[in-house]
């Protein structure tokens, strides 16, 4: 019984370890909660459209957003409120956290894209995202995002009266470093 009991505890810890790269997985599987979806890697379509001339005119304002969790004592926002690009352009934001706590904290972040169905288009180049960030007490950062919008945005009907998406990013606290 105590081999057993045990055993389910260190299950239970793998678990929980394995919970964020798992939810990632799942949701760049599933497109689930406006998470992009990967069929095709961004290199693969930037040259694929590069190739083939692909040039859009129709522009496209990316707003974003930044929230913490309940009980994360981090200030955490936008560099920016908006960048506007054209679909086939890449484009660098930046958002800025700050440890407000006394103690070193260590945070993820999970992110979205709405409208959902747009998220198929959206694609991160480089992002903070899925990534442990540890803040020393008072410590600030500016974190990049750099992404690129499918020039197959502007050639999609579903996609008619879509000028604005919203990239929204949550950091959660993962552990409280002593």
């Amino acid at each position: 019984m105590l081999f057993y009991l045990t055993g389910l505890v260190f299950a239970m810890v793998g678990c929980s370890y394995a919970a964020v790269p798992l939810y990632r997985r799942f949701c760049q599987a599933t497109g689930y909660g406006g998470t992009v979806q990967r069929r095709e890697s961004v290199e693969e379509k930037i040259a694929r459209h590069t190739q083939d001339g692909t040039v859009t005119s129709r522009e496209i304002v990316v707003q974003f957003n930044a929230d913490v969790a309940d009980g994360m004592p981090w200030k955490f926002v936008p560099t920016q409120r908006e960048v506007r690009v054209k679909p086939g352009e890449s484009a660098l934001a930046f958002y800025t956290a700050e440890n407000r706590s006394a103690t070193p904290i260590t945070g993820v972040s999970t992110y979205n894209v709405t409208p959902m169905k747009a998220a198929v288009y959206f694609n991160k180049i480089q992002c903070f995202c899925f990534e442990e960030q540890r803040l020393l007490p008072g410590e600030q950062i500016d974190m990049p995002v750099f992404f690129y919008i499918d020039p197959e945005f502007e050639t999609d009907p579903k996609m008619d009266g879509i000028n604005n998406l919203i990239l929204s990013y949550t950091f959660f606290k993962v552990s409280e470093d002593k």
